[in-house]
């Protein structure tokens, strides 16, 4: 039993960090938020819109320098893009997710949480979004739960820390409960990763998954700027359909050009 804990905190520990970051940084920055002024949030906002699509930007460029057989990566990324957004809207999946906030946001009022409770919904799908997609979010997991090393996850928490802040002093109370995806995601994968001892980091299927969430986050960086009011979260099939995707493409090329 203890062996099990030991090797479940060793395997987790990453994440366990990570979620504490994303608490205590929203939670800082709710509490600050009401003696921001609203040309400042403004700001903040704007600021983590411009960073959150440059990021989307550089991990969007690994799509130009992979493919599956034949086919260029963006080819693949643009496929799966299409049938996961489909997918999406057919399932109506950020639907669900808003209601999944609005449930959360009900019940907090029931036990009487008020403080920045206005965008709580907004605060809590935006922020998922942004901490759980990535490619620390995938490696980072996968290296805490294959060598137990932590590293690229501390990395990951510092930076979520200060994005949880100021996502926090806009949106409120809503960006903690973020953290409770990212444990469910991150953990996960995780505990999942000695599954996935034979996947390198650089290995195709990895580069096109971080290319496609690459591109979920310029959309969203979008939004954050106001640019567009894009459903994000009706593209996130696209990330479950990738590995197929590119087993199917990358089989094809191999008949055909055998």
């Amino acid at each position: 039993m203890i062996l099990w804990q030991h090797l479940f905190w060793q395997q987790t520990s990453g994440t366990w960090l990570n979620v504490a970051a994303i608490t205590l940084g929203a939670s800082l920055g709710t509490a600050v938020g009401d003696r921001l002024p609203q040309r400042f949030q403004q700001v903040m906002t704007q600021s983590l819109g411009l960073l959150t699509m440059i990021l989307g930007i550089q991990l969007a460029g690994t799509l130009f320098r992979v493919k599956a057989g034949m086919v260029d990566g963006v080819i693949v990324a643009l496929v799966a893009m299409i049938f996961g957004g489909i997918i999406g809207e057919w399932l109506n999946v950020e639907k669900y997710l808003d209601l999944w906030g609005d449930r959360l946001k009900g019940w907090i009022l029931s036990v009487g949480i008020a403080p920045g409770m206005a965008k709580f919904t907004e605060g809590f799908v935006t922020a998922s979004l942004l901490f759980c997609i990535g490619p620390m979010a995938i490696l980072g997991s996968l290296e805490n739960g294959l060598r137990g090393d932590l590293t690229l996850l501390g990395l990951k928490s510092a930076l979520d820390g200060v994005a949880a802040i100021a996502f926090g002093s806009v949106y409120g109370v809503g960006v903690a409960f973020s953290a409770l995806p990212v444990l469910l995601y991150q953990g996960s994968l995780s505990l999942l990763a000695g599954l996935l001892a034979t996947t390198a980091s650089d290995a195709p299927s990895v580069l096109l998954l971080t290319g496609v969430g690459g591109l979920l986050l310029v959309g969203l960086g979008l939004n954050l700027l106001g640019v567009t009011q894009m459903a994000i979260a009706n593209f996130l099939p696209a990330l479950l359909l990738m590995p197929l995707i590119y087993t199917v493409v990358e089989t094809a090329s191999a008949l055909l050009s055998a």
